[in-house]
């Protein structure tokens, strides 16, 4: 079957949609169409320079007899900025406030096109970094980090806090809660993470870096390494901060529970995106 240039455009921007950071040879495109090769650069190149000028990402061209292109997504700060501005306004939102001065997030984190939209600026802080998975710890920080995932195409492993007999054999460590100052368990099942892997640890929200570096802790166990640590939203005032190297979309500089007011900010996003530069 032979198709059309316009058939051809809509299929292959799908196509690659659907398959971030993944190698697809030019051969695979021509014999999918029936088109020459030649044709087939021609539609990368109207497709890249679309992806480019929409700020949905980039195509990146490997050269030779085993090469191919790869989609990489890639934000634009001028999409990226009011995202996150907008972003800062729907959480300090007073009635977001709760007994004891948490923050209710659920409902950010089970919509799917917030979810999305920050997964997508999250993984394209790390278009250019080795990563074999994303890993995140139940339960809250689940939906972004397979929003994440996504877009790096690479699996998600979930460190847990009570063991599943479905998980088989596990990993365990104790570790210090940053703001309780409490010791606690968390597990990750042998099979769901092979040793040295390049791991990005993606999280809902961080205060004193606890958690995350409980999970720093586990990976070692594994011999595998840190890629980079990514949350929505990082609590500002903290006694003692346990992760430096971190990047994040949202800044929770104070909450005062008696005012019900909720001072949100940037988080470190842009910064860390110019330092990538």
């Amino acid at each position: 079957m032979k198709f059309r240039r316009s058939d051809r455009l809509v299929d292959m921007t799908n196509y690659l949609l659907e398959h971030p950071r993944e190698l697809v040879s030019l051969s695979f495109f021509s014999e999918r169409y029936g088109s020459a090769k030649s044709s087939i650069s021609e539609d990368l190149g109207i497709i890249k320079e679309a992806f480019e000028q929409r700020g949905i990402g980039t195509l990146q061209t490997i050269p030779g007899a085993a090469g191919g292109v790869k989609f990489y997504v890639k934000v634009s700060e001028s999409e990226a900025r009011p995202y996150i501005e907008e972003l800062c306004a729907t959480i300090a939102q007073p009635d977001r406030l709760l007994p004891g001065g948490y923050l209710y997030m659920m409902d950010l984190l089970g919509n799917p096109s917030i979810v999305q939209k920050a997964g997508r600026l999250l993984a394209s802080a790390y278009i250019d970094t080795k990563i074999d998975v994303v890993m995140t710890v139940a339960t809250k920080g689940i939906p972004l980090a397979y929003a994440v995932a996504s877009q790096l195409n690479v699996p998600v492993v979930i460190v847990r806090r009570d063991s599943k007999v479905t998980e088989g054999s596990t990993v365990s460590i104790n570790y210090v809660s940053g703001s309780s100052k409490r010791i606690q368990t968390m597990l990750l099942s042998k099979r769901s993470l092979e040793e040295g892997s390049s791991v990005l640890i993606v999280d809902d929200f961080m205060k004193a870096g606890g958690t995350i570096n409980g999970m720093i802790s586990l990976l070692e166990e594994f011999n595998a390494t840190v890629a980079g640590i990514a949350v929505l939203v990082e609590a500002e005032k903290t006694e003692e901060r346990l992760v430096d190297d971190y990047l994040s979309l949202i800044k929770l500089s104070d909450v005062d529970v008696k005012e019900k007011k909720i001072s949100v900010s940037v988080g470190n996003y842009f910064e860390k995106m110019s330092s990538l530069q």
